[in-house]
This record gives C-alpha cells, structure tokens and sequence, in this order.
C-alpha cells in the first residue's frame, strides 16, 4: 500500500478460523464457582454458559458479516499501522462530515444502528438537512485496525491519525463524535485542529473533583452525588483497567488462546456499564467480542491503557475550545457535572437523558440519534 493510498476492504473470515473457534468453545475448562458469588466476584457461570452456548450453537457469524459488509469498509496505512474504518456517505448533497470514536471494550459495531439515522435522517423521520457522512474508524490495535506492531499509540498519536485520515477522505471542515476511549480522542483532535473540527459530541466526559472550597461549595447535591457514585464505583470496577494498564501483554496470552475468556473479559463491562432495563441484543455483543477474537487484539487494544498510565509521548490537551455538546445517558456510572465541565470545555449543549448506560449509541440509537443531530444543526451554517 502506497503512502494516503485508501483501499476498499471486505470482510471475509476463512471458514477454518470459524470450526477452530467452535471447538476451543466445546473444549473450555470452566472454572469452579463460588456459592451464591453472583456478579461480585465476576461473571456468574450461568450467564457466562448460557453467552457461550448461544455464541457455539446458534450465533451465525456470516449473517453479521453480511451486515457489516453492507458498508463501504476500507483501510490506509497511518504512522504505520493499517487504519480500518466504514465511511459511509449520505445521500443528502449538504451532509456534514463526521468521525465518531468507539472505546473499550467496543468497536464499530456500536454504531451501527445509528448509521441510517445519521446519513439518512429524512427516511428516518428526521429533516434531511440533519444528514452526515459518516467515519467510523477502528482504533489502532482494536478489532479490524490491529494488532499494532509498535507501542507509542496514545491518544494524541490517535487523535493526528484521524486528522490525516479526514485529510485523505478530503474532509477540511468536520464535527467528531465519541464515548469512553472515542471522548478522549475526539476532545484531542478537537484541541488540536480547531481550525479543522466544527463542534464536538461526547457522550463520556470524565469531570475532575474540585480542589477549590468555593467551588466544592457550589456544588449541587445532585453533582456531589455523581461524583461520589464514580467514587464509590471505581475500587471495585478498575481492576480491568489497572491490568491492562500495567500487564497487557501477559493478560493478552489468556485472552487470545480462549475464547470464553476474551468474552467474560468483555460480556462483564457490557453488563456493569449498560442501563440493566435495556437489552443488548446477544449478537451485538458477540459481534463485537468476535472482532476482538477474529483479530488476536486483546492485547493490542489494551496497550491504549498502558500508554496513559506511564509518561506519555506527547502533551495533552487541558482546553478544549471548539463547541462542545454532552448527553448525559442516566445509568452510566460515570456521569459528568456541567459546573466541572465548562473549566475544560466551551459547552453549547448538555442534555440529560433519562435512560441508557456507558454504550450510549448501542442502548439508546434514537435518543443518541436525535441529540447528535441537534446539537450540529446550529453548527453546519458557521
């Protein structure tokens, strides 16, 4: 591949991979289970059984594939690593273009019930001047873009990749879209190039606590408690976090060799960090463990952590100044306080939504739809 050459991609899984997954899941040693242990010492085994029979037995990886290669998929090489991403355009000639980042443990498959709301919003019963062109790409090292073969990807690094990926796709003026690991890169790439990205939506937004009695006393006694349920919640749910941040090449051994382990690994955040009166369908979920399993990159996705915890290769951004919209989705544990967030945002939106968890476009793709939609709608004419 030539330098800013993009290629089309089709997804297409030897069928000997697949026999080989089925018997690794016929093959799994299941661990003894502590009585009455439930979900405080991890994934209960009949959750846990009841995912993987369902993922040997009845899930049909072709008809998802299918779907997935519904989309125009290409890939470029960026810094050297192979950049996967759908870029699909909307039918609408003034479309917005717009990025939108996935996290961990996600991946583009997140957002696939919100493509047709977003480039097509006239079929959807939305106005047709709300419509995107949408990129979705892969985080290096995640899914379909890894593994990575270097260390050193961060999320600054990240955020210029995606920069030159706009480029190549000849994108000059875009909005950029992203939760979880996707919130962190797109306010870099917002800090970065404002001269570039028109307005930012998040759907994750990590508030740092206040050190300044004034404003602690400002606080409402809704704000405090969303600061103290994160604190509260992130003894017992960063473990994943530490690991990976610290070991994710001796966790990757494990998760690459069994398949019941990459899934617990993953099925264990979706259940923690989703809206419990909101399904998730089972295959979306095991879609999205597949592109993990397919790929080998447990590790590599993990290494995203490792980078942020040590000394990273290059500064961070503190300010983001370009307009920046938040949903706030009920559930999710981590829920941001506006009063926290206007120090290190130029907030033009904020919108409390009553329901969906951490996988804001996955659990609640209308909701998600229309606050995207109107937050851009006064953006597109500046």
């Amino acid at each position: 591949m030539t330098a800013d050459e993009v290629r089309p991609f089709r997804l297409e899984v030897p069928e000997d991979r697949l026999q080989d997954l089925r018997d690794r899941l016929a093959r799994t040693r299941w661990p003894e289970e502590p009585a009455g242990a439930g979900w405080a010492y991890g994934v209960p085994a009949d959750h846990l059984r009841a995912l993987a029979e369902h993922w040997k037995n009845a899930y049909d990886w072709r008809r998802h594939e299918a779907e997935l290669n519904a989309y125009p998929q290409f890939t470029t090489v960026i810094d050297g690593a192979v950049v996967h991403f759908l870029h699909v355009r909307s039918p609408e000639p003034g479309a917005l273009p717009l990025v939108m980042t996935h996290g961990w443990p996600g991946s583009v498959v997140e957002f696939l019930d919100v493509i047709g709301p977003l480039t097509d919003p006239g079929a959807h019963g939305g106005d047709p001047a709300d419509a995107f062109h949408l990129v979705l790409p892969h985080i290096p090292g995640f899914a379909l873009s890894g593994p990575t073969a270097d260390t050193g990807w961060d999320v600054p690094r990240v955020a210029r990749a995606w920069a030159e990926l706009m480029r190549r796709l000849a994108y000059g003026r875009y909005g950029a879209q992203g939760g979880d690991w996707g919130h962190a890169i797109t306010k870099e790439l917002a800090a970065a190039y404002p001269e570039q990205v028109i307005g930012i939506h998040l759907n994750t937004l990590l508030t740092r606590p206040p050190t300044d009695p004034e404003e602690v006393a400002a606080l409402s006694e809704d704000d405090r408690a969303r600061l103290d349920r994160l604190a509260e919640a992130e003894p017992e749910m960063s473990g994943y976090a530490h690991l990976q941040g610290t070991r994710p090449h001796t966790l990757a051994y494990a998760l690459t060799d069994s398949p019941v382990g990459q899934l617990a690994w993953i099925a264990e955040k979706f259940h923690e960090w989703s809206d419990p009166d909101i399904v998730i369908p089972r295959d979306r979920l095991l879609t999205n463990v597949m592109l993990y399993w397919l790929t080998g990159t447990a590790g590599s996705s993990a290494r995203i952590y490792y980078e942020t915890f040590h000394p990273p290769t290059s500064p961070r951004a503190e300010r983001v100044e370009v307009p920046t919209g938040v949903a706030v989705f009920a559930r999710d544990v981590a829920r941001p306080v506006r009063r926290l967030a206007e120090r290190d945002h130029a907030i033009a939106r904020w919108t409390e939504v009553p329901l969906g968890g951490h996988f804001g476009a996955l659990e609640c793709p209308g909701p998600f739809s229309e606050d995207l939609r109107a937050f851009f709608r006064g953006l597109r004419r500046v």
